[in-house]
């Protein structure tokens, strides 16, 4: 165990530097990070932050346009819009985020079991992947979210089925060659059992890769939300999403362009964010462009 561990931490140690490097050459990871800690903070600080509650309805201001009392204006109900965008983006970035853990948890293990034992094992994973993939995403979702039904719990394991198998295909590949590396050998010698092996010595090694994609998936993730929210297979109402915020709003767009145009914006601005970091990160553990920055 000794003489396979402290090779791995050092490797790892010597990656983490030239990704650090990397990162903060690269302006606009920092817009994408500066953009998604607005957004995380407004989510956080939602009740503090909001200026109505997101259900209290001002009848006799139904439909108004932003003001100095309604900066974002009031929807059909006379509800402020404001308060229901930064109450929305607590349910936005929990789905998403929730939704990709499990596709991540589920997918890499899905992934390093295919890829580490191979035959059988390897040709049922890339026959669910291809099977998976054979779908639209949203169309994969919104399937799944009509049978299980529109709940807060079955819209996060909607969107992770969808988002399960680009983490099966990222993490099979490195460990088929992972597993044929010395460190590997070594702790078969060492009588380290599979699960060890695939645990502490393959997955650390592939972990980056996951992570970066999992923050470009987080992005599809949220518009998935938003799209199945739109057609009423998300959160079920009066709870305030950015996509049912769209859907109550597309009813009186000619008229009300402010209930669809604001959490369109916000969608775009969380999309952009996690987009410009997956990027920037992605780049960053790329040899290929790091070379080219320098």
């Amino acid at each position: 165990m000794s003489n396979v561990a402290p090779p791995m931490a050092a490797e790892s140690s010597r990656r983490a530097s030239p990704i650090w490097q990397a990162l903060k050459k690269n302006r606009l990871s920092w817009v994408g990070i500066g953009l998604l800690f607005v957004i995380v903070c407004v989510a956080i600080f939602a009740p503090w932050l909001a200026p109505y509650d997101p259900l209290q309805q001002h009848i006799a201001f139904r439909l108004d346009g932003p003001s100095s009392q309604f900066l974002l204006g009031t929807d059909s109900f006379g509800r402020d819009v404001l308060s229901r965008l930064i109450y929305g983006a607590r349910i936005s970035l929990l789905v998403s985020f929730v939704a990709i853990l499990i596709a991540m948890a589920v997918g890499s293990a899905l992934g390093i079991l295919a890829g580490y034992f191979g035959g059988v094992v390897d040709q049922c994973v890339t026959g669910l992947v291809d099977v998976l993939l054979s779908f639209p995403a949203l169309l994969l979702g919104l399937m799944v979210a009509a049978m299980l039904g529109a709940s807060l719990e079955n819209l996060v394991i909607a969107i992770a089925i969808t988002e399960v198998a680009p983490f099966i295909r990222v993490s099979r590949a490195p460990t088929i060659t992972l597993k044929q590396r010395d460190f590997v050998e070594a702790g078969r010698a060492l009588g380290f059992g599979h699960l060890r092996i695939m645990g502490v010595h393959i997955l650390p090694n592939m972990v980056s890769d996951v992570v970066v994609l999992g923050s470009l998936w987080m992005a599809t993730a949220i518009r998935t939300e938003a799209s199945l929210s739109f057609i009423g297979m998300g959160v079920p109402p009066p709870t305030a999403t950015w996509g049912s915020m769209i859907r109550d709003g597309f009813e009186n767009i000619l008229d009300a362009w402010w209930l669809t145009v604001f959490p369109s914006v916000a969608i775009l601005l969380a999309v952009l964010a996690l987009n410009l970091l997956g990027d920037a990160l992605r780049d960053a553990i790329d040899p290929k462009m790091r070379s080219e920055r320098s």
